[in-house]
């Protein structure tokens, strides 16, 4: 559940046969944010899919879809009228911010936008009032709600392209280019947000147990840097006893033979597979962790940094799964993290990195943050970091992870360049496989699809119209896709790399060269654009 500002309500969402009843801890208005099947077998349930301009509907996903505000009753609402309604107030909310008013009403997008605000009037119209839905009721709202995703991703793709090539922008980066005074982030003149004068880079985080030289080709091809993850378990393996061969041998090879910069971390990331096994006997003693986790950095900042031009230096501490932090805790270990690096390496830049950047984790955690009000509090605490990181990865059965829709993400990010600070992605994907659930905590969850089911050609069509979307943002500084190659193990995310573990590459490499040389053309390479279903001819005049 989501109470306004879309901060996650803390409660839980009970499933019985044909009802979902919510119960949250307060009385406000809350809005719900569900996994949604809008697949071939509900497309064929709703109707003609052919609209009168000849466009053809067509298969969506199992996306994550959100209500508006619902005020509490005893009767129940109509779920899909309730996701059609969020999703046409998202659309104007979205023409307004983006000043898209004046575009032509017989452009494509504009005239799916009105044939979605048509199906949700009708659907609005044949709404049961005071009585229970039926399933004419839900099949005209399945319409709409259909009509209106579809539309709002058309929007933000057009605001993509948009942006992507903006005249305005285009000159900034020129100017940058010539003073070095001009290269620093400026309030967007008509929306919040900054404004970064060099154009965004694209790059890759790779693991440190693959050295090859079909690797190193990969990354020469595709990347403008490079992210060492620096696990603290590949690290410090046994306490005081540090492994840095691995690591040393990647940075060595970037910064003298492929002339790479290089981004290092999260060096601080309490999640099970990042920590190693000694440091679980401190977990309950703050005041002692504390001091590993200073002499950690400490160790890490000082052996690079003659080589390494930005650090996330810390990653979910909001979350607060795994190790439990209090509030204040949380606070006090990014700020020690971020002082270190300020004070061994001075003109790094530092990151932040957030994790589940929708907040799921804080609708079933009270003793976590949701992650704009913890990057709110850094603010507010004086802690100077100089970008937000966040990891964007979807198709996973595992909480924080389902897929979302090109507007859901769009909107996501406008949300944080709200906090005036640039963005960077530091880990974006989505598996090339379906991922099958093996562990019981994570029954029960469902990693979701977007368009077709994972699949090489989906990860690459996926990849590319998010690469748009992100890299148009002007507060969007850099995007780096979640792994070079399949590591051994199975990794964060089985299957998502840019390579399979034989080094051979998926097609997503080549979607992420083309989008990469677009950046200097500012122009959207074809790839990315959402192409319709095919139309059926019209008649002449």
């Amino acid at each position: 559940m989501v109470g306004p500002d879309g901060v996650p309500v803390t409660g839980s969402a009970i499933a019985e046969p044909g009802l979902i009843r919510c119960e949250k801890s307060s009385t406000e208005a809350a809005a719900l944010s569900v996994p949604v099947t809008l697949d071939a077998s509900a497309l064929n349930s709703i109707g003609p899919t052919l609209l009168p301009d000849g466009t053809m509907l067509r298969p969506l996903g199992e996306i994550v879809l959100q209500t508006c505000l619902l005020p509490e009753r005893d009767r129940p609402y109509l779920l899909s009228l309730e996701l059609a309604r969020h999703r046409m107030m998202l659309i104007l909310n979205k023409l307004e911010e983006w000043r898209s008013f004046d575009i032509d009403p017989d452009d494509p997008v504009m005239r799916l936008i009105n044939h979605a605000r048509e199906a949700f009037t009708e659907a609005l119209v044949a709404s049961p009032n005071g009585r229970e839905p039926d399933a004419e009721s839900d099949r005209l709202a399945m319409r709409a709600l259909w009509i209106a995703v579809e539309a709002s991703e058309r929007l933000a793709m057009a605001q993509a392209e948009r942006e992507f090539g903006a005249p305005a922008r285009a000159a900034m980066h020129a100017r940058a280019a010539d003073d070095v005074s001009a290269a620093m982030p400026v309030l967007h003149p008509t929306r919040s947000g900054v404004v970064l004068p060099q154009p965004p880079s694209l790059g890759c985080a790779i693991s440190p147990q693959i050295f090859t030289d079909q690797a190193k080709a990969l990354v020469q091809n595709t990347c403008d840097f490079i992210t060492m993850p620096m696990r603290w378990v590949e690290m410090e393996p046994a306490e005081g006893d540090y492994a840095f061969a691995r690591t040393d041998r990647w940075i060595e090879w970037a910064i003298r033979t492929a002339k790479l910069p290089v981004v290092a971390g999260p060096i601080v990331d309490f999640r099970p597979q990042s920590v190693p096994d000694w440091l679980y006997i401190w977990e309950n003693d703050y005041e002692t962790l504390r001091e590993l986790v200073y002499e950690h950095m400490k160790a890490v900042v000082t052996r690079y940094r003659r080589t390494v031009s930005r650090w996330t230096v810390c990653s979910g501490l909001h979350a607060n799964r795994n190790f439990s932090f209090t509030f204040e805790q949380m606070i006090d270990l990014t700020r020690i993290c971020v002082l270190v690096v300020r004070k061994l390496h001075p003109k790094a830049k530092v990151h932040v990195e957030i994790v589940e950047p929708w907040g799921e984790h804080h609708s079933s955690d009270r003793r976590s943050l949701p992650p704009t009000l913890y990057a709110e509090m850094l603010a507010q605490a004086g802690i100077q970091f100089d970008a937000l990181a966040l990891r964007v990865q979807m198709g996973v059965p595992a909480p924080g992870l389902a897929t979302r829709d090109l507007m859901a993400f769009s909107a996501m990010l406008d949300q944080y360049a709200a906090l005036d600070r640039p963005i960077a992605i530091s880990a974006i994907g989505a598996p090339a496989a379906s991922i099958e659930v093996t562990e019981d905590d994570h029954k029960g969850h469902s990693g979701g699809w977007w368009r077709s089911p994972w699949s090489n050609q989906a990860q690459a069509d996926w990849a590319s119209a998010l690469l748009a979307v992100a890299l148009a943002k002007p507060f969007v500084q850099s995007v780096c896709w979640q792994d070079l190659i399949d590591p051994p193990s199975s990794g964060e995310m089985p299957r998502g790399g840019l390579a399979g573990p034989d080094g051979v590459a998926r097609p997503v490499l080549e979607r992420l060269a083309d989008i990469r040389a677009s950046i200097g053309r500012g122009q959207l390479p074809d790839a990315a654009r959402l192409h319709s279903a095919p139309r059926t001819p019209q008649p002449a005049g």
